[in-house]
């Protein structure tokens, strides 16, 4: 760079810039002169590369060719210097912004050269259009009002207009504790909070605030001390997000939870008490299971005693029919005898009568035969007692038959009884006895079922057991729930 030296001191000033600035000299019409090393750091090339090409390498081609960019140079060669930060290309279409004056050179009222000076600033504005960025994104998003430390309004957004439902002009210039109950503006809490804010302190949470007409708006919120250079809050930002609808949702869930809850456990406490109850009928119902399954038993094995005396009670009656038919034939073989007997009973009696009418007819020749039929009336007189006997006897005889012939009617009408009635038992003890068989498998069945029915009752008691420890856990649950609830809804 050229520096004159017969003024040191400017000279020196020059130098000084040099060290601290990226400068760069151009003709009037946009020519590159020179250039000094903190521009060419900055912008990425060598001398060399710049020397004798115009500017507009240095911006976007579409800019090179505006009307704005033609003016800017005519501004320039006018004796205007333009000052600014400016985007300008580098080396490769590297991005660069800088912060720069360009400065027209007066000799003999003529511009003879432009000399600009500039620092890279790219780094601030990336931050700052990052900052920028956030900041529009959070005022679109977002509830935006602004405050003197006083609580005086400076300015609001759309978004916070359209929640509390004013106008800006209805608020610009009025106090904070319009947005408030007039009890809290009065408060010792609401003094304190503007204290903190005053003292640099933000202010998140959230809060209860009046819109126009008294509506009432929930807001989740932070009030932010913004800083001036000297590090002193001179004023205050709040970004807020209306959060009246989930208010209203949370104290209407709470109020559903509270009454669902107060259901439930009014349910869980019903159920306890029926689990109680289930489990003490359940307790008594095993003892009692318990027991039929060893009557059960115990019946199975007389059930089975049972069977096997009515299976030898059918042998027995089997036996005894038998011995009875075999009575039966021999008392008909008796009356058949005894019928026989009376056959010979008459014979006898036909004898008899006709010995005594031989002893009549003996008695009468001896009459006529006089002395010498004397003996043979001695014999037919004996003839005739001896028939007169017989026939006492064979009376006696015949009636002895009559008798026994009916006693042995009575025995075969008894027999014919007695095998009738062993038929029927013959019929009931094999209709018992299939029965017996049959109960004797249901009795087994009923037995292993009541053994299963034991252990089903003490699977269930060990059931309710737990569930009844699960209500009481449902009961502790819904009671964390329901504060819980409590403390969101607050």
């Amino acid at each position: 760079m050229f520096f004159n030296k017969a003024n040191p001191e400017t000279a020196a000033k020059l130098a000084a810039i040099d060290k601290s600035q990226a400068t760069i000299e151009f003709r009037p019409d946009g020519t590159v002169l020179t250039a000094n090393r903190n521009f060419l750091n900055c912008l990425g090339y060598e001398l060399a590369e710049i020397v004798g090409k115009k500017h507009h390498i240095f911006i976007d081609p579409s800019y090179a060719a505006s009307r704005d960019y033609g003016e800017f140079w005519e501004k320039l060669r006018r004796g205007e210097p333009q000052v600014a930060q400016f985007k300008r290309i580098g080396k490769g279409g590297r991005e660069v912004w800088i912060e720069a004056s360009y400065n027209p050179l007066m000799l003999n009222g003529r511009v003879e050269k432009v000399v600009k000076y500039a620092i890279d600033v790219t780094a601030q504005k990336q931050e700052f259009s990052d900052l920028r960025g956030q900041v529009d994104a959070i005022r679109k998003s977002q509830a935006v009002i602004s405050f003197n430390l006083d609580g005086t309004v400076i300015e609001a957004n759309e978004n916070f207009l359209k929640t509390l439902g004013y106008t800006l002009d209805e608020i610009k210039g009025k106090n904070h504790r319009m947005f408030v109950e007039p009890a809290y503006a009065a408060s010792k809490d609401y003094t304190e909070f503007w204290n903190k804010l005053r003292a640099g302190e933000f202010q998140a949470a959230q809060f209860k605030r009046i819109g126009k007409g008294g509506r009432e708006v929930w807001i989740e919120a932070s009030y932010n001390p913004i800083l001036d250079p000297d590090g002193k809050p001179y004023k205050v930002v709040k970004f807020a997000t209306d959060i009246t609808r989930q208010v209203e949702l949370l104290a209407n869930l709470k109020q559903l939870i509270d009454q669902n809850f107060t259901e439930m456990d009014d349910a869980i406490r019903q159920t306890s008490l029926q689990t109680d109850a289930a489990s003490r009928a359940a307790g008594e119902t095993l003892g009692n299971v318990q027991m039929v399954a060893s009557a059960a038993e115990e019946l199975a094995a007389s059930v089975s005693e049972i069977s096997q005396s009515m299976t030898m009670s059918r042998t027995a009656s089997d036996g005894a029919y038998d011995r009875v038919a075999a009575a039966g034939g021999a008392t008909q073989k008796l009356a058949d005898a005894v019928l026989s007997m009376g056959g010979i009973v008459s014979l006898i009696q036909n004898i008899a009568g006709q010995i005594n009418l031989l002893a009549l007819n003996a008695t009468i020749e001896s009459a006529r035969a006089g002395d010498a039929g004397k003996g043979f009336a001695v014999v037919a007189n004996e003839v005739k007692n001896l028939a007169n006997q017989a026939a006492r006897a064979t009376e006696q005889i015949s009636s002895e038959i009559q008798a026994v012939q009916a006693v042995s009617d009575n025995v075969v009408v008894a027999l014919g009884d007695i095998r009738t009635s062993i038929e029927s038992v013959k019929e009931y003890v094999a209709a018992t006895a299939s029965a017996v068989e049959e109960q004797s498998a249901v009795t087994r069945d009923m037995s292993a079922n009541m053994q299963n029915a034991s252990t089903s009752v003490s699977a269930i008691s060990q059931a309710i057991n737990e569930i009844s420890a699960a209500a009481t856990q449902s009961e502790q649950a819904i009671a964390k729930t329901k504060e819980a609830a409590s403390v969101l809804a607050r």
